[in-house]
């Protein structure tokens, strides 16, 4: 049912949201260049990698010695506005489309943090990853990576397609309530947490 709810659903919002993307593609385009999408290479369902898509939120500037610029130099403007309304991640739906991603589930991050999970916390890809989940609606940046984390299990453990639907509809209320949910975190914070973890 899960797998159906996905298609049926992203299939759908992306014929619906195409005239959105479209606008928000040109607007990409001419404001940061190209190319239009970001892809990068995550982890999916049993750690299997796959190739994430987002609109590109940040520019190519570079620095005196060629360098790419720190992501707060590159972040613009506009990328904060795609990223706190959340429109950078609307391209995932074509990996949820593909069964790559589900529209509820773990939010993937980085290839390199597989070797510091936990037993535990490696569950998280026992379950596609989602666009949404669990910790998301939790608080986003308000709660630390170790809770992050915990909730992913949680849901993990706890699945259901009752509990899919909450987590759908509490996201669409905080997105349009102004309180993006998604992706919002920088990942470096995760980069000092795995670094203490490890040395610990």
């Amino acid at each position: 049912m899960k797998r159906v709810f996905d298609i049926a659903v992203s299939a759908s919002a992306l014929l619906v949201l195409s005239p959105v993307l479209l606008v928000v593609a040109l607007l990409v385009r001419w404001k940061l260049g190209s190319p239009v999408l970001f892809r990068q290479m995550r982890p999916g369902l049993n750690c299997q990698p796959f190739a994430m898509v987002k609109f590109r939120t940040m520019t190519d500037a570079r620095g005196a010695e060629g360098e790419l610029l720190s992501d707060r130099e590159r972040l613009t403007p506009f990328g904060r506005f795609l990223r706190a309304t959340s429109l950078d991640e609307l391209p995932e739906l074509w990996n949820v489309l593909k069964g790559e991603m589900s529209l509820v589930g773990p939010r993937p991050l980085l290839m390199r943090y597989l070797p510091y999970y936990s037993p535990r916390e490696m569950r998280r890809h026992e379950v596609r990853p989602g666009v949404t989940g669990l910790a998301q609606i939790r608080g986003r940046n308000a709660i630390t990576w170790e809770d992050k984390l915990a909730a992913d299990v949680e849901y993990v453990e706890s699945r259901s397609f009752a509990l899919d639907l909450q987590i759908l509809f509490l996201t669409v209320a905080k997105v349009f309530g102004g309180k993006g949910v998604l992706d919002a975190a920088p990942q470096g914070a995760l980069d000092i947490y795995r670094a203490k973890k490890s040395d610990g």
